[in-house]
């Protein structure tokens, strides 16, 4: 049995290093199932053009309950024939307002959990399970931040988030070890990378945002990654043999 084909689940995947990630993994000859807000149609047409499948699913994340309880279905249906690998890259994430958390609305933190932290850990449960007698090999990538390991004031949903993802995948990695066909996690910090996310916090108010220096001159000094290159690099990441041995660790060690 032809056991060549690699299937990889990427959530926020319509724009950004999502969508980096997105075009090397289909260049790299990957099936693809893409779960973001919207769809991208140039994305549908390199994988038509690369020959490799590609189903795009607009989701909003911040009720994860209803992708998750998809992708265990899909997953299900589609089997494991003639894949050698599969992984799910959790990648999307959201900021809310920059600022005191008193000053956040409750509803913009609760989004922002929701999508940061509850999404990554419904979709992971939804993944193993689908997948749990499956033969190919199984990977789960949280792309976590810095931010997860070092405070930052009117960062407290974000931080408070990654914080959350690096210890669940600790977790998973020790639950995953107990099995003979376990999964290999990792939670991976990816570098700062000029992305949407940058341009917000570099335009933050000064008076409710007292790191907003650092971020302006990083942009200033060219010390951001394009996503791009940071997509390649976690990709080069995600295909070492040793992947996974680390639970924590950063796309830079």
């Amino acid at each position: 049995m032809n056991t060549s084909a690699h299937l990889t689940i990427l959530t926020g995947a319509s724009r950004g290093m999502g969508l980096a990630l997105a075009e090397q993994l289909i260049d790299a000859g990957h099936d693809l199932l893409c779960i973001s807000r919207k769809t991208n149609d140039a994305l549908q047409q390199r994988a038509e053009r690369a020959g490799r499948k590609l189903e795009q699913w607009p989701q909003d994340l911040a009720r994860p309950e209803t992708a998750a309880a998809k992708l265990e279905t899909w997953l299900t249906a589609h089997g494991s024939k003639g894949l050698s690998s599969v992984t799910l890259i959790n990648n999307a994430g959201t900021i809310p307002q920059i600022a005191p958390l008193a000053e956040i609305p409750m509803a913009d933190l609760a989004q922002a959990l929701r999508v940061d932290l509850e999404a990554p850990m419904v979709l992971t449960g939804a993944f193993l399970r689908a997948t749990a007698v499956w033969p190919c090999a199984r990977k789960v990538l949280n792309i976590s931040s810095g931010l997860g390991r070092r405070a930052m004031a009117s960062q407290a949903a974000y931080c408070a988030a990654k914080a959350g993802m690096d210890h669940f995948t600790r977790c998973l990695a020790l639950e995953e070890a107990q099995k003979s066909n376990g999964a290999k996690v990792c939670s991976l910090a990816p570098g700062v990378i000029d992305t949407e996310m940058q341009v917000q916090l570099r335009t933050a108010d000064a008076s409710r945002f007292p790191d907003i220096g650092n971020f302006q001159a990083m942009k200033d000094k060219g010390m951001l990654s394009s996503p791009d290159e940071a997509a390649s690099r976690i990709l080069k990441f995600l295909g070492r043999p040793g992947f996974g041995e680390n639970p924590v660790a950063d796309v830079r060690d």
